[in-house]
């Protein structure tokens, strides 16, 4: 895996990531990759295959790399899991493992979690993204587009320091896209929390932080 950072503003830093190696069945996804993610927004582009996912789950703690560092302001994966975990937050859109529960009980376990999480923030969330006729069913009952609806509230309401998003657009009605938009022109202005954006494109009119480019494995 072959990787490009560029436009990481110097001397702010809210996640490191340090000679990060990742192999599945002795294909190597990763090798020696290392970045720095500054507060504001972070575009990780790449092709079908370019491990942008793996990435994302890689910085979540959800997959153990082989070898490297991963840190978030002072805490450490290694050293300080849960420390580490309660800073980032992480919801795989295309995972069917919560769908028994409904939204309102999502977003109430997301809320416990995360101690700076914005209810205020949720409930125009809830608004915004028309969730409001959904919150009380069973999330194998909605659609696609609006089980991501629900992930993207409790992303943006949840306060982490480190928010991952994969591929936000996708599947959503453009009013739900110009939303989303307006949030993250909102947070890269942020200075002391980062969003990492992974897709095929960076987000449309966003200041971004810093960019990583993932070539195809």
């Amino acid at each position: 895996m072959a990787a490009t950072t560029a436009g990481v503003k110097p001397g702010a830093t809210v996640m490191q990531m340090d000679g990060l190696c990742l192999r599945f069945s002795q294909r190597e996804l990763f090798a020696d990759f290392s970045a720095s993610i500054p507060p504001g927004v972070t575009a990780v582009q790449g092709g079908e295959g370019s491990g942008k996912t793996t990435l994302l789950r890689l910085m979540a703690g959800e997959v153990p790399a082989n070898a490297g560092r991963l840190q978030i302001n002072a805490a450490s994966l290694a050293d300080q899991p849960l420390a580490y975990r309660n800073q980032v937050f992480w919801a795989d859109p295309r995972s069917e493992a919560l769908d028994a529960i409904t939204p309102v009980a999502y977003w109430a376990a997301v809320q416990q979690r995360y101690p700076a999480f914005d209810s205020h923030l949720l409930a125009e969330l809830v608004a915004g993204l028309s969730l409001a006729p959904h919150q009380d069913k069973a999330l194998y009952m909605l659609s696609t587009g609006t089980k991501r609806k629900v992930w993207l509230a409790a992303a943006f309401a949840s306060g982490a320091a480190v928010t991952l998003l994969d591929e936000p657009f996708a599947a959503l009605d453009k009013a739900s896209i110009n939303l989303v938009l307006e949030l993250l022109h909102d947070a890269a202005m942020h200075t002391t929390r980062a969003w990492v954006v992974a897709d095929y494109e960076a987000p449309r009119g966003v200041p971004l932080a810093a960019s990583v480019m993932l070539d195809s494995l």
